[in-house]
C-alpha cells in the first residue's frame, strides 16, 4: 500500500508542476520543460504501481518497457493498453516531446490514475 501511496504522490506532483510552473493559456502550457518534467515524472508514478503489483524482485536491472508489456499481457490486456497509451502519451509525447496540449496532458494524466487504481485494487485484493 506504501507503493500505491508513493505512486499518487508522483501523479499530485505532476499535476501540481502543470498546474503552478507551465502555465496553461488558451489549452496550451507555455513552458515545455515543466510539461516534460511533469511527464516524466507521472509515468514514474505509474511504473512505481506497476511494481507493486508485478514488481520481480530477482531483477537487478531496470526493466525495459518490453518486460512491462509482457507481465501486463498476462495479467490484463486493458491495463496492457492503457499502460501502453501511459507509455506513449506520458513518456514519449511529454517527457521526451514536450507536446505543449494541455488535452494531452490531462488524458496522459487521467490514465495513469487508472493504472494506478487499478493497482490500488489489486493490492487490497
Amino acid at each position: 500500500m506504501k507503493d500505491i501511496t508513493e505512486a499518487k504522490r508522483y501523479i499530485s506532483n505532476a499535476k501540481e508542476i502543470l498546474r503552478e510552473k507551465a502555465v496553461k493559456e488558451g489549452g496550451f502550457y507555455q513552458d515545455r520543460k515543466y510539461v516534460k518534467m511533469a511527464g516524466h515524472t507521472a509515468y514514474a508514478g505509474v511504473l512505481v504501481a506497476l511494481d507493486s503489483i508485478l514488481g520481480d524482485k530477482k531483477k537487478k536491472t531496470r526493466k525495459s518497457v518490453e518486460w512491462y508489456q509482457k507481465e501486463l499481457s498476462g495479467t490484463d490486456k486493458k491495463i496492457l493498453s492503457y499502460f501502453l497509451a501511459a507509455y506513449d502519451i506520458l513518456h514519449l509525447s511529454m517527457s521526451y516531446d514536450g507536446v505543449l496540449s494541455a488535452a494531452v496532458s490531462k488524458e496522459g494524466l487521467d490514465i495513469a490514475e487508472k493504472i494506478i487504481a487499478w493497482a490500488e485494487q489489486k493490492t487490497q485484493a
